[in-house]
């Protein structure tokens, strides 16, 4: 295992070494605006079960996919206005944006789901990253956790303390799926009409 400190560390080389790395078919470990992950090439199966083995993730829980741009995000969403609005007023941001599942993204990622969760960080080390390796898999890990990966690149604290948002935009209007670092009503000034998941309640008899 390689351990390169982004604080110290030339970016060229940092975003290098993630480069060779992934494009190898290994899996690194780099921070994100609301914390730090483990990613790999989506397009490599045995690197995605590297990541599920890794974490002990249940097969049953999908990756989400880190992109590089609001650009890149939009074409994994095609004529979908509300995706279209988001790219503008959410992206980059700490906000996952579901969508349907385009047919070149490997149900191995989305753990046979027809949605797939999509991120364009607010964070500058993780979206060079991206431009030069992505787009990348990625599942949360524990900051400082001996986390198994071939490359771990340290960058102290991230920039937000809370999750991501996860906004459905599957539907007619967006759903709010996760409360996280952007809130319900930041989320209705900007987008619009904002459904809240609702958990049903059923009366004992």
């Amino acid at each position: 295992m390689l351990r390169l400190d982004a604080r110290v560390e030339p970016v060229e080389r940092v975003v290098e070494a993630c480069r060779v790395e992934v494009f190898a078919g290994g899996t690194i470990v780099f921070p994100n605006d609301t914390g730090y992950c483990l990613g790999c090439d989506p397009y490599r199966d045995a690197a995605v079960d590297r990541i599920y083995t890794a974490k002990a993730r249940p097969d049953h829980e999908a990756l989400t996919l880190l992109l590089a741009t609001p650009a890149e995000f939009l074409e994994y969403a095609p004529e979908n206005p509300l995706a279209l609005l988001a790219s503008k007023r959410l992206l980059p941001g700490p906000v996952t944006l579901l969508v349907r599942r385009p047919s070149f993204v490997s149900a191995e990622v989305t753990a046979g789901a027809t949605t797939v969760g999509l991120r364009v960080p607010d964070e500058p080390l993780a979206r060079a990253i991206l431009d030069l390796a992505g787009p990348l898999a990625v599942a949360n890990v524990e900051h400082d956790a001996e986390t198994p990966a071939d490359l771990v690149i340290e960058n102290g604290p991230v920039r937000y303390d809370r999750e991501s948002t996860i906004v459905d935009l599957t539907g007619r209007y967006a759903r709010l799926v996760r409360e996280g670092a952007i809130k319900y009503e930041q989320l209705a000034e900007l987008l619009g009409p904002i459904e809240r998941q609702t958990i049903k309640v059923r009366p004992q008899s």
